[in-house]
């Protein structure tokens, strides 16, 4: 099985480097800028057509979320047009896509957690065009895409959550971190994990979960300040930096975009299709956490 993966450098591309390196049958490609550009959705057909995948995995986006504010058309280009248009090449050769979306999608004020079928109402820029690559490539590929949402991911590569409070404290005794917004923080290790298992059931059953969208967050729940907490709890056990949090309300921390109160997703589907099981989130935050330690060492 021959996988093209975008976004060379990104969390979820470079945890899928790590992942399906190891599987012998599994021959994956990554690309990026300047080659493939999702703010230049010309570029995306002839990478596609030149790599000729069995399996197209989309983890490149925008995620500057409060600059999508201020740049709405770079925005809607590189998650909504370009999806679009890596779904439109997936049909040209008659691959299969697994495009990456988020919680964005919802409004966040759902008392409990988010199913695939509730409705979807976004409160940012960001979140729009999400969901408008979402309704893209079911436009354009409407049997043989599987979309994954997530949230709050974090892992030991690039720029992140996780790796922003490790930072602080190593010159801070406190931070004061959001205490009124609850999710499911989820390791890009996990995604990639779950990501492979798919693949898995496709050796096996090829149609398994085309057409549709799957929750794909880590198990349990979180306010910032919980996971900024468990985060130091789990450094300082490992001798690393560690601080204080000071939990705040979101109206002490303004940001452009509106941020969702509510990022938890239940993924029971994810698991009755193909037996993912997410970790917990304080298991994943755990070893994501002694691997940078590891790595400092």
């Amino acid at each position: 099985m021959k996988v093209l993966v975008t976004g060379q450098t990104g969390q979820l591309a470079s945890s899928l480097k790590e992942r399906l390196q190891s599987e012998a049958d599994i021959e994956a490609v990554f690309t990026g800028r300047p080659a493939l550009d999702l703010e230049r959705p010309d570029t995306i057909a002839p990478v596609v057509r030149d790599a000729a995948p069995d399996v197209v995995i989309n983890a490149a986006a925008w995620t500057a979320v409060d600059a999508a504010e201020d740049e709405f058309e770079r925005a809607m280009t590189a998650n909504a047009r370009a999806p679009e248009a890596l779904a439109q090449a997936c049909g040209d050769i008659g691959a299969r896509l697994i495009h990456m979306s988020t919680d964005y999608v919802f409004d966040g004020n759902k008392a409990g957690a988010y199913t695939e079928d509730d409705p979807v109402n976004p409160q940012s820029v960001y979140g729009r065009s999400k969901l408008e690559g979402e309704i893209g490539v079911r436009r354009a590929l409407p049997d043989h895409h599987i979309i994954l949402r997530t949230a709050w991911v974090y892992s030991p590569f690039g720029r992140n959550f996780l790796k922003t409070m490790l930072a602080l404290a190593e010159n801070r005794d406190e931070v004061s971190v959001v205490d009124d917004q609850i999710g499911t923080p989820t390791s890009a290790l996990d995604i990639a994990e779950a990501i492979a298992a798919i693949l898995a059931a496709w050796r096996e059953r090829p149609g398994a979960g085309l057409g549709r969208t799957y929750n794909c967050a880590g198990s349990g729940e979180a306010s910032w300040a919980e996971f900024a907490r468990h985060i130091f709890a789990a450094s300082a056990a490992a001798g690393g930096p560690t601080a204080r949090v000071k939990g705040i309300p979101t109206s002490a921390y303004p940001t452009k975009a509106t941020r969702p109160k509510n990022s938890r997703l239940v993924c029971e589907n994810l698991e009755r299709e193909f037996g993912v099981a997410m970790p917990d989130w304080r298991v994943s935050t755990e070893e994501t956490v002694l691997r940078l330690m590891d790595e400092v060492e």
